[in-house]
């Protein structure tokens, strides 16, 4: 079996695509915080012609709130360069609704705006509707998920704006929209249509809103991020500042590989060279990488970047000869890179 390796640019990327879109916690953001390097990296990018649109399956909160909250960060952003999943879910439905049509909002006050303006009317889920969409609510009454299942059960039109189980709460991972829809998907035995990433309407809607030819889609999770990229076929850029680590890296089938790895946002800024290969071996600028025995082995020295890419290309040449992920011992821990200069730091 032949799987997708990593893909080399000779330029820097801000060079080979017009729009980066950005998710948000875990590229921009985490915590609250702006990720170390990111202002710097995405103002150095705008500067050299590159559009950035921030996409968030978040659909709780509108743009101008997501646009206000990456500026605190000391990141410029607009409410036109935010694409929310209720944006991309009012789209969905006013797709395939006529003008005015009724729709219950069983989300947050960030779904009812893009309804609007997509020319929808919310209604409450006790009221004669056209449709419904689900959104993350964390104020969402019981009373009114027992009325929607019913409803949907019985063949109203179902759009969810994702479906995410899980997002960082400030007191720990906590239940996502997901949940809700995993709940309701299995009483009313139907399958929503969903906005979100993975899926292919929040990623479409970005390119349509900000008229990308050569978009690049920028994340930090292999399930949403970079399968997104792949489901409407473009280029992708996984950045190590947020989920992703080594094993679920070594681990990724061919539809969650990112065509590009990078520590962090300076990727955008950088050429990417790819690794020469010899069966499971790779090597690339001092870093050799190979699969022994089952598990993956990295030696040599270098730069930060260039050791995860010959992972990458080693751990996916042995799954994909093999159909089984190579396990990461205590060789396998990642270099980091030192913040200043860039260079490796050895791993204690």
């Amino acid at each position: 079996m032949t799987g997708r390796l990593l893909k080399g640019s000779p330029q820097e990327l801000t060079d080979g695509y017009d729009v980066a879109m950005l998710d948000l916690d875990g590229v921009v953001y985490v915590g609250g915080e702006a990720v170390p390097r990111a202002p710097e990296s995405l103002a150095a990018a705008r500067e050299k012609g590159m559009r950035l649109a921030f996409i968030t399956n978040n659909a709780s909160r509108t743009a101008t709130k997501v646009a206000a909250n990456i500026r605190k960060l000391g990141i410029e952003a607009e409410a036109d360069d935010v694409v929310t999943s209720a944006q991309a879910a009012a789209r969905v439905l006013a797709e395939r609704l006529d003008p005015g049509a009724k729709v219950v909002n069983l989300g947050a006050g960030g779904l009812s705006e893009p309804l609007e303006a997509a020319g929808l009317v919310p209604v409450d889920v006790a009221e004669d509707a056209d449709a419904i969409v689900t959104g993350y609510n964390p104020d969402l009454l019981w009373k009114d998920i027992l009325r929607a299942a019913v409803r949907i059960k019985e063949g109203l039109l179902w759009v969810a704006s994702n479906t995410d189980m899980t997002f960082p709460a400030a007191y720990g991972l906590a239940p996502g929209h997901g949940v809700l829809v995993d709940t309701l998907r299995r009483f009313a035995e139907v399958e929503p249509v969903v906005a979100g990433k993975p899926s292919r309407p929040l990623l479409e809607e970005t390119i349509r809103r900000t008229g990308a030819s050569t978009p690049l889609m920028v994340g930090d999770r292999l399930d949403t991020d970079i399968e997104g990229g792949h489901n409407v076929g473009i280029d992708t850029l996984l950045v190590l500042t947020g989920v992703t680590g080594l094993a679920e890296l070594v681990a990724a089938e061919p539809q969650l590989r990112p065509t590009y790895i990078s520590t962090d946002l300076r990727g955008l800024l950088e050429p990417h060279p790819v690794p020469d290969v010899d069966g499971t071996t790779a090597r690339l600028e001092g870093w050799t990488a190979q699969v022994r025995d089952g598990e993956l082995s990295v030696e040599g020295e270098g730069s930060a970047d260039d050791w995860w890419r010959v992972a990458a290309t080693s751990a996916w040449s042995h799954l994909d000869a093999t159909d089984t992920a190579a396990a990461v011992g205590a060789q396998a821990v990642p270099p980091r890179p030192d913040e200043d200069s860039g260079a490796v730091v050895s791993p204690t």
